[in-house]
């Protein structure tokens, strides 16, 4: 499958399509299971023309398997990893001032977006879009830089008189990219903001993810749009 928007944005990489399937592909990127992994990195490694699959055995991070709609945050360890800190914690992000608020954003966004979602398959995949046959994806996600992130906010409230149909919400980077976009099909969501998840992408890139019907949807306007305007030719030629 080919996307005329990631033409026009001049993608460099490949948008990546989660899919989830029954079934595993042969010769995909895996963690082990009981290994600890971060999902961004094998974001990056789709984005670049890899298959990466996952299964709840093998996202052993807690914040990955959330983020990836596997199964709820288990409480009375991570508030206070995610906050301050805590007996039998050795370490805390400080990414909540207490574990109280960390609590209640857990419980009140990460755990009731996945309480939603329907029968989770046993694989989740990343594929580049352009290995996409049969299958229908849950979201689609563009790894960008500033310029294209201008383009891809502008198109996403292109196509109606609204001004908010891109969100930038605070999470894990793969609850940013991946979870709320599964879970809130008219938005899309910029994604990759979280410290921890930046480690493992390029320093100039962002994410930019939508449900797979959104992004048919700016697909069809995205040649009639702004993008074959001057005022784009003149962004696109330094991209």
């Amino acid at each position: 499958m080919n996307s005329k928007i990631s033409e026009l944005i001049k993608l460099k990489n490949s948008p990546v399509a989660v899919v989830q399937s029954e079934i595993c592909p042969e010769k995909v990127l895996q963690f082990k299971e009981n290994h600890w992994g971060c999902v961004i990195a094998m974001l990056s490694a789709a984005a670049n023309g890899k298959i990466a699959a996952f299964t709840k055995e093998t996202a052993t991070c807690l914040g990955g398997r959330a983020g990836l709609g596997f199964e709820k945050y288990p409480l009375g360890w991570i508030e206070y990893f995610l906050s301050c800190g805590g007996e039998g914690v050795d370490r805390c992000e400080h990414y909540k001032k207490n574990p109280v608020f960390a609590r209640d954003f857990i419980c009140g966004v990460s755990n009731a977006l996945i309480e939603k979602l329907p029968p989770r398959k046993k694989f989740l995949l990343f594929k580049p879009l352009a290995l996409v046959e049969e299958e229908k994806p849950e979201v689609i996600i563009f790894l960008i830089n500033a310029d294209q992130l201008s383009g891809l906010v502008t198109l996403a409230n292109y196509d109606s008189a609204r001004h908010d149909a891109v969100k930038i919400l605070f999470g894990a980077g793969c609850a940013q990219t991946i979870l709320y976009p599964m879970s809130e099909k008219n938005f899309c969501f910029v994604g990759l903001t979280d410290p921890s998840a930046r480690k493992f992408i390029d320093k100039n890139l962002l994410a930019f993810g939508m449900s797979y019907e959104k992004f048919l949807q700016l697909e069809t306007v995205a040649e009639e749009s702004f993008l074959t305007a001057d005022a784009w030719q003149k962004i696109s030629r330094r991209i």
